[in-house]
């Protein structure tokens, strides 16, 4: 990210001094370097406002007024919480005052009498981080609020595509690398009488039995390879002798690194076959 010349240039700046003639040397050596937008005040009080309404890019600020000194502006600058870096350049004739500004908030420092080509490298150099900085909040405010934006079309995108899943099926599971049961939407555990989790090899408290174990063993082996499956028919009988059979589709999850995250899937009930004779009989003997 780099600041052009003309952007530099195009910079606004405020001098502040009590001194007229400081101001016209400023603003005639500011003219023929090529800014095009200086302006100037001798009265320190209306620096804050000025500020708060124009948010200049450098402020060349004196140190020692009547009135209001520059120590004082500069504390009242702070208060301007939209601005959290202070865009000042302090012009200063006591070598004892640099620190001291420094260490009040101010970027740089310009020693009177003026040296003009100290005041045009100071004021360049400073305009182009102070412009340098703008331009990289701007793009971190920019950066924050698309990935906001990205993050609600994603939450949406997700509520759609649960709705849809929802109204296509019965119910909807997640599970987690270790294929432990982590989101559900339907009746499941009513249908099925056990959680998904336990379908794959997971443990469980509630144990039916029943389950075609050949079925079962065919999807724990895609799902130990990681692969996706679709309408998986599987079925258990019942303790009255009823046939259940289920259909399933589901597919592995991944990050962008390509770890395995878990898997996600669908399933339906398909129907519910009465009790056969033979076990009618056998119940009733």
């Amino acid at each position: 990210m780099m600041i052009s010349p003309s952007e530099i240039f195009k910079a606004s700046i405020l001098i502040v001094d009590d001194q007229e003639s400081n101001i016209s040397l400023l603003e005639q050596l500011l003219g023929e370097a090529g800014y095009t937008s200086v302006s100037s005040t001798m009265n320190p009080q209306e620096v804050c406002a000025l500020h708060r309404k124009n948010h200049y890019d450098l402020i060349l600020l004196d140190l020692q007024m009547p009135i209001m000194d520059g120590f004082q502006v500069i504390e009242c600058l702070k208060t301007n919480e939209a601005d959290d870096y202070l865009p000042v350049l302090v012009l200063t004739a006591q070598p004892g005052h640099k620190l001291r500004a420094l260490q009040a908030g101010a970027r740089d420092f310009i020693s009177k009498p003026f040296d003009l080509i100290e005041v045009k490298t100071r004021i360049h150099n400073m305009l182009e981080v102070r412009l340098l900085y703008n331009k990289l909040e701007n793009y971190s405010k920019e950066l924050e609020q698309t990935v906001q934006e990205r993050t609600a079309e994603l939450r949406e995108s997700e509520a759609r595509y649960r709705s849809l899943t929802e109204l296509a099926s019965d119910w909807y599971w997640e599970q987690d690398e270790n294929m432990s049961f982590t989101k559900v939407s339907g009746p499941v555990l009513e249908m099925l009488g056990i959680r998904v989790d336990t379908l794959t090899g997971g443990s469980d408290p509630i144990q039916v039995a029943g389950w075609n174990e050949v079925e079962r063993a065919q999807l724990q082996e895609r799902i130990a390879a990681r692969q996706p499956f679709l309408d998986f028919v599987f079925s258990r009988v019942n303790a009255n002798g009823s046939r259940q059979s289920f259909k399933v589709s589901g597919e592995p999850m991944f990050d962008r690194n390509c770890r395995f995250l878990g898997y996600r899937g669908i399933g339906v009930e398909l129907h519910t076959e009465a009790r056969t004779e033979a076990h009618t009989e056998a119940t009733e003997k």
